[in-house]
């Protein structure tokens, strides 16, 4: 078996675990619950097959609202972003970069990683909490919950990364 198929399902495996039995249960000042599996999506390489991305986010988001008793809401907002995310790495990929480029801090550069990662991020929290509310009746909770999710998990997502960029050049 491909040693980078068995990284993907580690990860997979450990994002969904850390996700159900962790990170669910924050919930900082009421409002702000980090959802560190949209991570998986920033990490499929470019040229990876768009069937293979969407499938693999509907799966991920599906087995995060079994665990979180969201139906659908996960689900839906991780297939969106699945969808989206080759033509946003190709705003943020150099021209004249690999096919089968890996996104992270190292190969893209730390600001465009991370404008890369707000803007899927910021797409999937709006899509998530807008699905799982249904309604703009208070739209000032809506936004700050999108806002404060938002603000934590790009934190945890940029240490994760840092990690990652440095163990790998060291």
């Amino acid at each position: 078996m491909n040693v980078e198929l068995m990284k993907g399902i580690v990860a997979f495996a450990i994002l969904v675990l850390v996700q159900a039995l962790v990170l669910n249960h924050i919930h900082l000042f009421n409002c702000a619950t980090p959802m560190l599996y949209i991570y998986l999506v920033l990490l499929f390489r470019r040229g990876y097959p768009r069937w293979a991305v969407i499938s693999l986010c509907f799966i991920m988001g599906l087995c995060v609202d079994i665990f979180s008793n969201t139906p659908g809401v996960a689900a839906g907002a991780m297939t969106f972003v699945g969808f989206l995310q080759p033509y946003l790495l190709e705003v943020f990929v150099p021209r004249d970069s690999a096919e089968d480029l890996w996104p992270s801090m190292r190969t893209l550069g730390i600001g465009k990683f991370i404008a890369y990662a707000a803007v899927c991020v910021l797409i999937f929290f709006v899509l998530f909490y807008t699905l799982e509310t249904f309604n703009f009746f208070n739209w000032l909770q809506w936004l700050e919950a999108i806002g404060g999710s938002f603000a934590i998990t790009m934190i945890l997502l940029l240490v994760i990364e840092n990690f990652r960029s440095h163990a790998r050049t060291a």
